[in-house]
């Protein structure tokens, strides 16, 4: 049986998903009187097929719902789909297109053949993706999910409850409409960039910078270089061009502009009027003279490689005071005299330029980046830390520095506040204009470029709302939030919130606009309020009710509880009863207990999801509880990307390594907030872990036995009832790391224990087997319903209820005696390695009398709340069979009334009462047979012999050891 479990995980595995399916065990209704928990996962979106490192927050709700179940609860954890936005559009463009990357990922992941035809159609796409998610992935690892419940964020049914969330949303004043500079795809639209990387497939860091585009007079056309630092203009000396690249003239308005090609390009997107009308080499321009903005003063173009045509306009002002690139690169120039003969430039000139000395910051001296290039050992251009420098210095410049008088009516000025008033006075005199950039490379989902537009009428959920911030901040305050520095950083979070874009126009799938249907809601928006959906899509699937019937009045009472059932019901069409089973139902399962996803949704979704909530329903259905799961790595901690390929897929892992063993990797391996790298090695580890416990519980059965029950049996239900206690204390924490090292580590441990102890009494073994198959039972389902079998008990184990600590079963004595059994076998082996002979001979003593005396004094005495190592000495001299071992006695005292007051007493309790000479004399033979020696056992107050004084050694818990 044993050999069969080891070589057929997928057969077991598929037999006791079918039983809990037949016993009902995955759907969840409504039960009056009965206590609830409500959990979900962060729903995945569907842009390709999931990977290993998916399935770790997975299976923590999973775990966590099964627990739930055990411990009385009726549990609802569903599941959904988030496919909003370009993923299936994406993917069914490249395979109608048969792009070769695209083909090779879907057959690698076991896509049949025959499906690519039918795959060339987005919602084809997607509904293929549901299936392989339900059932590849989800139902594969055995959750206990409400199938019943399913949706999609592209149903009509969950459309019609996206347009009442956004009904609610302009009710509560929170939609806004404004201009806006969108990340936009030339295929796709406006598209989201953050962590999460719903839209795109590169650059989820990216930041949306406003630059000012300084224009710089050459002639009748403008050089234009934009800049984060307008503040700085006092300080220029010199103009940057890269001589590689081939720049554009652009003109906008009645002005022609100098740019780089992909300038010009991000100008169109944002200015109106731009045209292209020729190009000019950057090597043409080396030598020109310009007039910079604010000084009016003439300064020389020089060559610099730095200027990166994809950065700004790839044309930068020189500000070497204050700029660490600008003051190497200028330094290069003055110490080249090839390049300064390859351009034409004359010495005078280059002499010309001198560093002016424009702000004032503590701890600098006149030229901030000439002091911190030094400070770093930086010596040319292109050296790395010139990246470190700039921040650094820029940083300091920007929180500590003030200006100097040679920046006129500017001086004294804190820097922060000059960068805004002579950028504003730039852009009034016509010398600047505002533009926006990414902070780095974005890249569609679709594969094009992302850059920044102008988009006029923009509409915005108002997530700056001060009174709306206020009272999100109030609530997360009595929120179970996990971990605690999540708890922690929200506060920050909510306040750093402000108004996000909730819809874009262009080629996306997902929900229209309420309020005007060009628009589609944009794929964070649609997945906010959604957990709430779950308790109604069961009504929706089932045909129950029509997307048509789903009226603004239909939401507004099932979960609003406004308006009348019967009302409803006459405009809807749906049935009063029915209308009133949805608005208990809705009741019943909200709020939401739990909310699980990874740490990308902490700035992402988490904080949307707590705003919505709070913006559009009762204080009594605000979600309870949030757990952030950080990620499973690929090599060098690189984030595994289900976009990118990655992993093995999961089918194919968990035909290798079993379902189990990975379930227990995930909840085991390391702590829920901290990444963990995809070792194939490592999960063999646990594999072998589930096959080492089921091997030792069929052991176990094949051992029972008639024998009268010992010490040993109550020691072992003693430390299963203790273990029980324990893990019920990790679980209502969700750390699932420990209640793992408990169930699969500690108890197996005590059993083996128990058998080499000769433990092997059939009543408490079927004791200690259901607790510690029940115990098994959420991260390790399977296996535990085999055994679970193996060992005669009825029904599943998935339907028990976990049982109860039994504190009438648990002796501290018992368990300590074996505790110290254990450490004495531990010593005796070190002490033969140490001494290095041939024993034939053991001698053991056990503690004299007036030790664990000075041990039951200390406990008086902390018990009355008058423990001191003064005091516990001076009482201990007033016995006289204590104070006649002199120093010995004196030193104990100390030593004791130290350890008992920095523990807990009840700790120390067994360690002065259990009878060590019994215990030892009773083990002799066990003793004897393990470490093949002759064992002798004397208490330390009568030994008959003692030729080298050890027995003065021994104290209560620590046996003294001769050998011999």
């Amino acid at each position: 049986m044993k050999q069969a479990m080891a070589n057929d995980y997928g057969s077991m595995e598929s037999k006791w998903q079918a039983r809990w399916v037949e016993a009902g065990l995955d759907k969840a209704d409504r039960v009056d009187g009965k206590p609830k928990f409500m959990i979900i996962f962060a729903y995945p979106g569907v842009t390709g097929y999931l990977h290993v490192g998916h399935l770790r927050g997975y299976t923590y709700v999973d775990a966590i719902g099964r627990y739930k179940r055990m411990t009385g609860y009726n549990v609802l954890f569903p599941v959904g789909t988030h496919a909003t936005g370009n993923g299936g559009i994406s993917l069914a463009t490249k395979i109608a297109r048969r792009d070769e990357k695209t083909v090779d990922y879907l057959m690698r992941n076991g896509c049949p053949p025959e499906k690519l035809d039918e795959l060339k159609d987005p919602m084809s796409v997607v509904e293929f993706f549901n299936q392989v998610y339900v059932n590849d992935y989800w139902k594969r690892f055995g959750f206990l999910a409400d199938w019943r419940r399913f949706t999609c964020t592209l149903y009509p049914d969950y459309s019609k409850f996206i347009q009442w969330q956004f009904h609610k949303l302009r009710d509560a004043g929170l939609l806004i409409q404004k201009p806006y500079y969108a990340p936009f795809c030339p295929n796709c639209g406006p598209v989201a960039v953050d962590p999460s990387e719903t839209d795109i497939s590169k650059g989820g860091k990216a930041e949306t910078q406003e630059y000012t585009l300084l224009k710089f007079r050459h002639g009748d056309e403008f050089l234009v270089a934009a800049t984060l630092r307008p503040e700085t203009v006092y300080g220029q000396v010199c103009f940057w061009v890269n001589p590689e690249v081939e720049y554009r003239r652009v003109r906008k308005g009645g002005e022609v502009w100098i740019v780089s090609p992909q300038a010009a390009e991000k100008l169109q997107l944002q200015k109106d009027g731009i045209e292209e009308i020729g190009t000019v080499p950057g090597s043409e321009m080396i030598g020109w003279m310009c007039e910079a903005p604010m000084i009016h003063r003439e300064i020389p173009v020089f060559p610099a490689s730095f200027c990166n045509p994809d950065v700004g306009t790839g044309l930068v002002t020189s500000v070497p005071s204050d700029a660490p690139d600008d003051w190497m690169s200028l330094e290069a120039v003055k110490r080249d005299p090839a390049l300064r003969e390859r351009y034409g430039l004359s010495q005078e000139l280059i002499d010309s330029v001198v560093p002016i000395s424009i702000i004032d910051i503590k701890g600098y001296g006149d030229f901030p980046a000439k002091d911190m290039i030094d400070r770093l050992g930086i010596t040319a251009p292109g050296d790395e830390k010139l990246v470190e420098a700039k921040k650094q210095v820029y940083k300091d410049g920007y929180h500590m520095g003030r200006m100097k008088d040679v920046c006129a009516e500017y001086a004294g000025m804190r820097v922060d506040e000059a960068k805004d008033r002579m950028r504003q006075a730039m852009i009034d005199a016509g010398e600047a204009e505002p533009f926006h950039d990414l902070s780095e490379e974005v890249v569609c989902r679709c594969g094009s470029r992302v850059h920044i537009r102008r988009i006029d009428d923009q509409w915005f959920i108002n997530y700056a709302d001060e009174d709306l911030t206020e009272r999100t901040k109030a609530h997360v305050k009595d929120m179970d939030l996990n971990p605690p520095e999540f708890s922690e950083n929200v506060q920050g979070i909510l306040d750093w919130f402000r108004e996000r874009a909730c819809v874009r126009l262009g080629n996306w799938l997902g929900t229209r606009f309420p309020f005007d249907e060009k628009w589609i809601i944009e794929a964070i928006s649609d997945s906010t309020l959604y957990p709430i959906y779950y308790t109604i899509s069961l009504y929706a699937n089932t045909g129950q009710i029509a997307p048509e019937q789903m009226t603004i009045g239909f939401f507004d009472h099932v979960i609003l509880g406004q308006g009348d059932a019967a009302k409803v019901s006459e405009e809807t069409g749906i049935p009063v009863e029915l209308v009133e089973r949805i608005r208990k139902d809705v009741s019943y399962w909200y709020p939401l207990d739990i909310n699980l996803g990874g740490k990308e949704h902490m700035t992402v979704h988490f904080p949307v999801f707590l705003f919505n909530h709070q913006a559009i329903l009762p204080e009594d259905m605000q979600p309870r509880g949030i757990t952030v799961n950080w990620y499973v790595t690929g090599k060098n901690s690189d984030k595994i990307s289900k976009s990118k390929g990655g992993a093995q897929p999961i089918p194919g892992a968990a035909a290798k390594f079993g379902v189990d063993a990975m379930r227990l990797y995930y909840a085991h391996v390391a702590s829920m907030f901290v990444d963990v790298e995809w070792s194939e090695d490592t999960v063999m580890t646990y594999k072998q872990r589930v096959d080492r416990v089921y091997g030792a519980v069929s052991d176990l059965i094949a051992g029972e036995s008639d024998a009268p029950a010992g010490e040993m049996d109550s020691w072992l239900l003693s430390r299963f009832n203790r273990h029980i206690q324990g893990i019920r204390a990790s679980m209502e924490k969700y750390d699932l790391r420990q209640m793992c090292t408990t169930v699969y580590f500690d108890m197996l441990n005590d059993i083996r224990w128990y058998t080499r102890r000769g433990g092997s009494n059939r009543a408490t073994i079927q004791k200690a087997l259901r607790i510690w198959i029940q115990a098994m039972m959420p991260v390790t389902p399977h296996t535990a319903e085999e055994l679970w079998e193996q060992a005669g008990f009825e029904g599943l184990v998935s339907a028990q209820e976990l049982p109860e600590a039994d504190p009438g079963l648990m002796s501290a004595s018992s368990e300590h005696g074996e505790d110290m059994l254990r450490d004495l076998m531990s010593d005796i082996t070190e002490i033969r390695k140490i001494a290095g002979i041939e024993a034939k001979r053991i001698v053991l003593y056990t503690s004299p009398e007036w030790k664990r005396e000075v041990m039951r004094r200390a406990a008086a005495m902390k018990e009355a709340g008058e423990l001191s190592v003064p005091a516990l000495t001076k009482a201990c001299m007033t016995d006289e069979g204590i104070k006649r071992n002199g120093k010995a006695a004196q030193e104990l005292a100390k030593k004791v009334a130290i350890d008992f007051s920095r523990s807990d007493l009840s700790s120390w309790v067994p360690v002065y009462t259990t009878d060590e000479f019994s215990l030892l004399d009773s083990a002799k033979g066990f003793l004897a047979d393990e470490l093949g020696l002759q064992v002798d056992v004397y208490p330390a107050d009568s030994a008959e012999y003692d030729p080298q004084n050890k027995a003065r050694q021994a104290a209560p818990g620590r046996p003294a050891v001769l050998l011999e």
